[in-house]
């Protein structure tokens, strides 16, 4: 799962236009990393999305929110400890510098994280997918850390560039002379030889169950709770026929209770199939990180896989 690129080297390459573009960035930011060496590029983004985690979840964040913790709840229990009674500098004092260090900290943490996230590296990749995007390439997703969503929310703290549309090129046009990827010289020179090249690999075509996982993912998820109040109606009828002798509150247990049953019985056969079909938009992504791997210009993901690719690869990370 983790293997899919938001776009592949051979995607990046078939136009020459977008090629030149793509070294332009890398000479203008001092970069030397090729970004359609798929390999380079899966490494280095694996790299820095390591050295982001240790800089967002590191000891310093942990002090940082245990000192905000403890600054809060200071004032509110500081006066009850029978050792400060009669003494506010110690039963509210150590708030205040208790919240400078929280402070200071989590400040700290913050332009640690940003600087990494605007390293040069990583800031020339946003721009080759804002290029990618503006010449017609398909990205087919865009990790959540690369733009700065996992320590604010939905807001992307560095967004892809956006760029002018370019007109495509005309059918049949590729990397101009001097400008080929040694894919397509090799394809060159097997012609020459009377080899036939060798096609890209096909994109695998959507499974029906994907495209159900994808209506159904943010479905349910109610059936334990309105099991729960059933059940809680049941048992609350139950205890107003014992003690006031209404015949109708045990009337309200048998009619909650079985639907409670039914209700839990009908979540669990949901989850089931979510999980089901959760397994198989799993394995369609790993099918289109194969063909990306292979050399095929993958479609973009649904948002529902989007957040599948990023939840698999979170727990690949553990």
């Amino acid at each position: 799962m983790t293997g899919l690129l938001p776009v592949s080297g051979a995607a990046l390459s078939a136009d020459a236009r977008l090629l030149s573009s793509i070294r332009d960035v890398g000479a203008r930011r001092g970069v030397d990393l090729d970004y359609t060496d798929d390999a380079a590029t899966t490494e280095m983004l694996a790299r820095h999305r390591r050295t982001l985690s240790a800089a967002e979840h590191g000891p310093l964040m942990w002090l940082g929110s245990l000192a905000l913790v403890a600054a809060i709840v200071w004032p509110f229990l500081g006066h009850t400890v029978p050792a400060f009674e009669g003494r506010p500098e110690l039963a509210f004092g150590p708030a205040g510098p208790l919240l400078v260090v929280a402070v200071t900290s989590l400040v700290v943490v913050r332009r640690r994280w940003k600087r990494e996230l605007l390293h040069p590296r990583l800031a020339g990749y946003r721009e080759v997918l804002g290029l990618a995007r503006a010449h017609g390439v398909p990205v087919t997703h865009v990790p959540g850390w690369l733009v700065g969503r996992s320590m604010s929310g939905d807001r992307e703290t560095v967004p892809i560039p956006a760029y002018a549309g370019v007109e495509p090129l005309p059918a049949g046009s590729g990397p101009a002379s001097g400008e080929a990827t040694e894919a397509t010289e090799e394809a060159a020179e097997g012609a020459t030889e009377g080899v036939a090249p060798v096609a890209p690999p096909a994109v695998p075509a959507k499974p029906a169950s994907v495209e159900s996982y994808e209506a159904m993912a943010d479905e349910g998820g109610w059936h334990d709770e309105a099991g729960c109040l059933l059940l809680f109606v049941g048992i609350g009828g139950v205890a107003w026929a014992v003690s006031e002798g209404n015949a109708l509150g045990h009337l309200a247990a048998v009619l909650a209770v079985p639907l409670a049953i039914t209700t839990w019985l009908a979540g669990a056969r949901q989850g089931r199939e979510r999980q089901r079909l959760r397994e198989a938009a799993v394995a369609y992504v790993q099918a289109l990180s194969a063909a990306q791997s292979a050399g095929a210009s993958v479609p973009e993901l649904s948002p529902v896989l989007r957040k599948l690719l990023e939840e698999e690869a979170e727990k690949a990370r553990g």
